[in-house]
């Protein structure tokens, strides 16, 4: 067996390579697919008679390159958290809604897309009651944080 496997390195390699993928599946932290990159190249070096030091001493320089030079790329590519999707409760942020119970800094509830929500003023608002109009502009757990809705002056309307 030892025989076989010091003519069939490369062998050696791709199994590697393959262990590393699959725990890489289970992570999706990008780390071990690079490490796995790294394991190819050094199936790579054996298929083409590199001594085994040699074989070592490449798989370690490539995937090293893959972690540091081409995981970060990796990540920040499909492993977006920054960009907003609009989906869920972030997307009812800079919504309007209307008062249906009036809004205090401790309470209040809100008809926001079409579902009442427990609701409070942001620091330093006033009180918001039935009726009027407010705007989300944060939304913690299932209570959202409003602000008045600027109100145009009547003047201003004509």
């Amino acid at each position: 067996m030892r025989e076989w496997l010091s003519d069939n390195e490369w062998l050696a390699w791709l199994g590697l390579a393959l262990a590393l993928a699959a725990v890489e599946v289970a992570t999706v932290d990008f780390v071990f697919v690079m490490l796995a990159g790294g394991a190819l190249a050094g199936a790579l070096a054996a298929s083409l008679g590199a001594a085994f030091p040699a074989q070592v001493i490449i798989a370690v320089i490539v995937g090293a390159l893959l972690v540091f030079v081409v995981r970060p790329m990796a990540r920040s590519r499909f492993l977006d958290t920054v960009t907003d999707h609009g989906i869920g409760s972030a997307s009812l942020v800079g919504r309007s809604a209307r008062v249906v119970e009036s809004v205090t800094s401790t309470d209040g509830r809100i008809k926001l897309a079409g579902d009442i929500w427990s609701a409070r003023t942001a620091a330093g608002e006033r009180v918001c009651e039935p009726g009027e109009e407010v705007r989300v502009i944060e939304i913690q757990g299932a209570t959202a944080i409003v602000s008045g809705a600027p109100t145009i002056p009547q003047d201003a309307l004509e």
